[in-house]
C-alpha cells in the first residue's frame, strides 16, 4: 500500500500562512501539560464570571477546532472543504444539557438541522449526542435495570420520543444519521435505544448509526451479537468505529467502584481490537455501512487495503472516512485527494456553550501519545516548505 499522509501540500492546501502558524502556536501550547490544565481553569473562571474573552477564544482555540456559532456560519468552510473532496458533518456541540426544556430545544435544532442540510451535497450526515435529548442519570438507571418511577418512566418515553422524531426526519430526508457514544455507565440504555430505531428505519438500509469506542473491549462482541439480530431481523446496521474519548474518566471510576476498567489494557490492545472489528465489519458488508473516525495512520491504512484486496471501489458509499475538524489533515485531505469518501466532524454552536468540547480536544491532545507531536511535525514540514519564518 502505497504511504501518502506526508503530503503536507495536499494537507495543508486550504490553510493560509497566517492558519498555518496559529495551528502551530495552538499544538505547541497544547503540547505543554501543565499550561493545559492553567489555560483551562483560566478559561472556565473567565467564562463563569462573564469576563470579555470569547472574542480571544474565537480567533484562536474556537477558529480552529470549530467551524462556526451557527449552522450558516459553517458554510464558508463546509464549501471550502467540499471543494478539494472532504464532506462535513455538522455537529451541534453544545453539552451538559439537564432539563427537559434543554432538550426539547436540541431536538427542534436537530430536526432545522437536518432540514438545513438535507439538499447539500457537501453535508451527507446528521449527528447527535443521546446525552443531548435526555438526562445521563437516567440513562444511567436504565441500563442498570433499576425499577422506575412513575415519573421517571414518562421522561424516559419523552427520550425515546426526541430519539423517534430525529431518527425519522433523518429517514423521510434519506440522510444518514449518526449518534455518538458516550461513557459506559450509561450506554447500555443508549444502544437499546438506538437499536429500536435501526428496527424501525433501518429496513432498506443503514439511515441510523450507532458508535463503537473500540478502546472498550466488549464492543466487538456487542457488535457481533447486533449484527447476528440484524440479520435474523432483516434491518441494516450502521456504524461509526472509533477509539473513544474518555478513557481517564472510564478507568478513574472503575477503581473508584471497585469494577474491571471497561478500557483495553494497552494501547496495543486497543489497536488489535479496532483493527479487528474492522475485519469483522468488512466480511459483513451486505447488512452493514460505516464511519472509520480515525486519526490513527495504520488502521487507515488497513482499511484501505482491505478495500483493495476486496476489489472495493474507494467512493464505494457503504465506506466513510473521517476526522475531527481541527485534527489530521493529512489524513483527511490526503484521502480526499486519493478518491475515498472522507467527512469532517464539524462542531458548531456559540463559543461559550462549546467550550466543554474544546476543553475535552486540548485535554485529548495532550494526553494521547503521539497526536501532537505528529500534528508538530507536520505542520513544522508544511512551515519549511512554505519558507515560512
Amino acid at each position: 500500500m502505497e504511504k501518502i499522509f506526508n503530503n503536507t501540500k495536499v494537507a495543508f492546501e486550504l490553510k493560509s500562512d497566517s492558519e498555518l502558524e496559529r495551528a502551530y502556536f495552538l499544538f505547541r501550547m497544547i503540547a505543554n501539560q501543565p499550561l493545559v490544565r492553567i489555560g483551562t481553569a483560566m478559561t472556565n473562571f473567565a467564562i463563569k464570571a462573564n469576563l470579555p474573552v470569547e472574542g480571544l477564544i474565537r480567533a484562536t482555540v474556537f477558529d480552529h477546532f470549530c467551524g462556526g456559532v451557527n449552522e450558516k456560519d459553517c458554510m464558508t468552510v463546509v464549501d471550502k472543504m467540499y471543494d478539494t473532496g472532504v464532506c462535513s458533518v455538522l455537529d451541534y456541540s453544545v453539552e451538559g444539557k439537564e432539563t427537559d426544556e434543554q432538550f426539547d430545544k436540541v431536538t427542534e435544532r436537530s430536526l432545522k438541522i437536518l432540514d438545513f442540510v438535507k439538499e447539500k451535497n457537501a453535508i451527507p450526515f446528521a449527528v447527535f449526542k443521546p446525552t443531548a435529548v435526555g438526562r445521563f442519570k437516567l440513562y444511567q438507571k436504565v441500563g442498570d435495570g433499576v425499577n422506575l418511577t412513575a415519573e421517571e418512566q414518562a421522561e424516559w418515553q419523552r427520550i425515546i420520543n426526541r430519539f423517534d422524531r430525529i431518527c425519522k426526519k433523518a429517514h423521510d430526508l434519506d440522510l444518514a444519521l449518526l449518534i455518538d457514544s458516550e461513557e459506559s455507565w450509561m450506554q447500555d440504555a443508549a444502544d437499546m435505544v438506538v437499536e429500536q430505531m435501526m428496527r424501525i428505519y433501518n429496513k432498506k438500509k443503514a439511515v441510523v448509526w450507532n458508535t463503537l469506542q473500540l478502546y472498550r473491549w466488549d464492543r466487538l462482541d456487542y457488535f457481533k451479537e447486533l449484527l447476528e439480530r440484524a440479520k435474523k431481523d432483516d434491518f441494516y446496521v450502521g456504524m461509526k468505529l472509533v477509539r473513544g474519548a474518555y478513557m481517564e474518566k472510564e478507568i478513574a471510576r472503575a477503581e473508584e467502584k471497585g469494577y474491571p476498567s471497561p478500557i483495553c489494557a494497552s494501547k496495543q490492545d486497543t489497536d488489535r481490537n479496532f483493527n479487528s472489528t474492522i475485519l469483522y465489519l468488512m466480511d459483513n458488508l451486505d447488512r452493514v455501512r460505516v464511519f472509520l473516525g480515525t486519526h490513527n495512520e495504520d488502521s487507515t491504512y488497513y482499511m484501505m487495503e482491505l478495500m483493495e484486496q476486496k476489489g472495493i471501489a474507494k467512493n464505494d458509499d457503504r465506506i466513510w472516512f473521517g476526522q475531527l475538524y481541527g485534527m489530521s489533515d493529512h489524513i483527511t485531505f490526503n484521502l480526499a485527494a486519493q478518491g475515498y469518501n472522507v467527512s469532517k466532524y464539524l462542531p458548531f454552536g456559540p463559543v461559550k456553550d462549546v467550550m466543554p468540547y474544546l476543553i475535552r480536544r486540548a485535554e485529548e491532545n495532550t494526553s494521547v501519545a503521539g497526536q501532537t507531536s505528529r500534528e508538530l511535525s507536520l505542520l513544522t514540514e508544511e512551515r519549511r516548505r512554505r519558507k515560512l519564518p
